[in-house]
């Protein structure tokens, strides 16, 4: 009877020495996956605002989900708001998408 109660006893001490590390996502991990979501946004530098027509015009790096090569051009925005918080020449990241053959931007933030 005393083995098995040592025995509970063990076990109890050694789930609460490695449950809380277990179950905690590490530092390291939530860093990648951070980084993961900013890889998925192109960098670019507003060349012109169109807030009348929601629209905005970058010069941008790659855009890998489109399979588009640096270049400048015209997008869409999904929220109009999201020009009002740019200006010319300001250094931006974003997230394009293709939706109804045209170019929209979906998520825009200033550049670190």
């Amino acid at each position: 009877m005393k083995a098995r109660i040592v025995m509970i006893l063990f076990t109890v001490f050694v789930f609460a020495q490695v449950a809380p590390a277990a179950f905690a996502p590490p530092a390291a991990e939530a860093s990648v996956i951070v980084a993961a979501a900013e890889s998925d946004m192109t960098e670019g530098e507003v060349r012109k605002v169109d807030a009348g027509q929601g629209k905005i015009t970058i010069r941008h790096g790659e855009i890998r989900n489109l399979q588009m090569p640096p270049m400048t051009m015209v997008f869409k925005v999904r929220d109009p708001a999201m020009l009002d918080a740019v200006k010319k020449g300001d250094r931006i990241l974003f997230r394009a998408l293709q939706e109804n053959g045209d170019l929209v931007i979906t998520e825009m933030r200033p550049a670190p």
